[in-house]
């Protein structure tokens, strides 16, 4: 162990002395967390509506109105015209046309179902969220205009009429706010994307400049000098993630339902498996060019099969399966469920456990990968 501590102490002081390291380290990190937690987003803010009324009755006007009292629906443009609404789709004017038949207000008060069309525009990743909101309204004014039918109506038709009075609640994220769903995960792979950089630099830079030899003629066993390599990252990856939290539990006041002791613990495990794969990659290269385009391509599998934009379980099975392999998962899984719910150690054993037999195994792979008779 004092072994170790001095080759802790000669990578503390190393990367203390670093400026540019320092920056990378503690604010790139908090300076994207502030902005990708914001701008990265499928949340519906604001979609401009081209509404198509070809009945001009008072019902058509009440859904003209439900979208324009609505935060996220601005009506900018009105026709009678389907084909005025095509172009302004395919010009990009507008993110969705509305169309309201001619009869609509008719066919309502029979107790018949007018078709409503919409049409959105599917070159945005938000087109699924915009067509559900503008069919909850569509819903909202359905269920108004048929509490609104005629006393005559209601006494010959009562089973035209008749409607499920469904109640929901959302747990865990009431007013589903998008913050609290995305800040865990952007702050995870940002400890991720930079820990694992630059762990991946590490011994490439002692190869570049010379001193990896002089490592190499030291007592120091391969297990010993990778642990020591290890350490001062893992220790400036559990601060960067206490800031991290602070950072976004002041400006997007995310939730903190559970036991902060369970969570530090469960991102010491998954720091071991981020910064050894950084390690491994760099004792197995020469440069930190090679280390650099090595540590990118795993980083876009990281990204892409953590879960964090596209639900694993919406994925088709064999990518499902592929993404189990990545430690991010798992450790987003945990940083959601500890926040978010409350979660405690018998609801996330088992991702931790994964995670602790990835830091095993790849700790393993990362010494054996290393070797002594290298420069």
């Amino acid at each position: 162990m004092r072994t170790i501590f001095y080759l802790v102490q000669k990578e503390t002081l190393q990367v203390l002395r670093d400026r540019v390291m320092l920056f990378q380290i503690i604010m790139i990190p908090v300076v994207q967390l502030l902005l990708v937690t914001s701008a990265a987003t499928f949340e519906v803010r604001q979609a401009d509506v081209h509404f198509v009324d070809n009945d001009h009755s008072q019902a058509s006007r009440r859904v003209s109105e439900a979208f324009a009292a609505s935060e996220r629906f601005s009506i900018t443009e009105h026709s009678s015209s389907a084909e005025n609404a095509s172009r302004s789709l395919q010009a990009g004017q507008v993110d969705l046309a509305l169309h309201v038949p001619a009869g609509f207000d008719r066919e309502l008060n029979r107790g018949e179902q007018p078709a409503v069309r919409l049409v959105v525009s599917g070159e945005k990743a938000s087109a699924g969220v915009i067509q559900s909101y503008a069919q909850q309204i569509l819903q909202g004014v359905a269920a108004d205009l048929g509490a609104e039918q005629s006393p005559q109506l209601q006494s010959t038709a009562p089973a035209k009429r008749a409607q499920l009075d469904v109640g929901g609640r959302m747990w865990y994220n009431v007013t589903l706010e998008y913050d609290d769903f995305m800040a865990p995960g952007i702050l995870t792979i940002l400890v991720t994307m930079i820990g694992t950089l630059l762990t991946a630099q590490n011994i490439a830079r002692e190869k570049e400049i010379g001193t990896i030899e002089q490592l190499n003629v030291t007592p120091l066993t391969k297990g010993e000098f990778i642990v020591g390599k290890l350490l001062p990252f893992w220790a400036l990856g559990l601060l960067e993630f206490a800031v991290g939290l602070g950072i976004a539990w002041l400006a997007f006041d995310i939730p903190f339902e559970g036991s902060l002791f369970l969570l530090f613990g469960v991102a010491g495990i998954y720091l071991t498996s981020a910064l050894g794969i950084g390690l491994w990659i760099s004792a197995s290269v020469d440069t930190q060019q090679q280390a650099m385009f090595v540590t990118y391509f795993v980083l876009v599998l990281y990204l892409f099969m953590s879960g964090l934009f596209t639900p694993v379980t919406s994925m088709p099975a064999w990518a499902e399966w592929f993404a189990e392999l990545s430690p991010l998962k798992h450790f987003i899984e945990v940083v959601r469920g500890v926040l978010m719910k409350g979660a405690g150690p018998m609801e996330v054993w088992q991702p931790t456990a994964i995670l602790l037999g990835y830091g095993v195994l790849i700790l393993t792979v990362a010494v054996r990968q290393y070797s002594k008779t290298k420069a």
